[in-house]
């Protein structure tokens, strides 16, 4: 009976302390969400300090009152973003250019990629995909410079491009995807060799229609990834005008205080729904690939 109750006693105050946690993490979504929903005055009159406020002698006993319940719910903060405000809809648009080329991309070449280092052998083909792992290890800020620099001399800087092209030879993805269709037999492979298959038979007709679960992992990380990029736009675009939508909203000020948690929901439902649909892919994706 000791160790019964001793256990409940356990999962009790493991289930407190998850749900503790599950409450940090989702209370800034459930803030933005039940903001979104306020009017512009309401929104401004409830968060808005002024320098003056901030810094002067009456800063110490100013707080900000946090509001989960709008005084009068509207929808004008999303009229004003897709409506009357076009530079959200331009920037997001901009984020779909940017994200979904990536996106194609990647998988393709990963997929190639990782085919050849799991199933080919070639000379020098494990100290190759060594120097894949020291690149992939490498903080993303080392290889701004040389992508710079080579992308200059290819007059590619300003375009979309030059976010494209160094976001589609992603080492991640290769490595990925290589320690997933290491886990498939090459009996396969062999059998349809006999058959007289090749390369290009075996790649499209057993690799990847096994390899969906990795595919899709893939797909969800690179996404989520590239939806929310911030370096690469404000390095290698020179026009404003093309940036995605990560940097409109970094770049939010007072005046725009109105649209702000409007512009963050719209913003974050297209990554909330990809890794909702492919949750179940994700998690059997990078099970089956053995990446801890």
């Amino acid at each position: 009976m000791k160790i019964i109750k001793h256990t409940k006693l356990n999962r009790l105050l493991l289930f407190l302390l998850l749900a503790i946690l599950a409450f940090a993490l989702l209370f800034p979504i459930v803030f933005m969400l039940a903001d979104s929903f306020m009017d512009e005055d309401e929104v401004v009159s409830t968060y808005y300090v002024s320098n003056a406020e901030n810094y002067g002698a009456g800063s110490a006993n100013r707080y900000i009152r946090i509001n989960l319940i709008p005084e009068q719910a509207t929808l004008m903060q999303y009229y004003h973003a897709l409506l009357r405000e076009p530079v959200f809809l331009v920037m997001f648009w901009n984020s779909i250019v940017l994200a979904v080329p990536i996106l194609i991309g990647q998988i393709l070449v990963s997929a190639l990629g990782g085919y050849a280092f799991a199933k080919i052998r070639f000379p020098f083909r494990d100290q190759i995909f060594f120097l894949f792992i020291i690149v992939m290890l490498m903080p993303f800020q080392v290889t701004l410079v040389p992508n710079y620099i080579i992308l200059n001399k290819m007059n590619l800087l300003g375009s979309y491009l030059s976010i494209i092209l160094p976001g589609v030879f992603s080492t991640f993805g290769v490595f990925l995807l290589r320690q997933f269709i290491r886990g498939i037999p090459d009996e396969y492979s062999e059998s349809a060799r006999v058959d007289g298959a090749g390369h290009f038979i075996i790649f499209f007709k057993i690799i990847v229609p096994q390899s969906k679960g990795g595919i899709a992992s893939l797909a969800i990380l690179s996404f989520i990834d590239n939806w929310n990029m911030v370096e690469q736009p404000l390095i290698f675009l020179k026009d404003s005008f093309k940036y995605p939508m990560s940097i409109f909203l970094s770049n939010i000020n007072s005046s725009d205080l109105g649209i702000a948690f409007a512009c963050g929901i719209l913003y974050m439902l297209p990554a909330v729904i990809v890794f909702l649909y492919g949750e179940d892919y994700l998690e059997k994706g990078i099970q089956l690939s053995g990446i801890k």
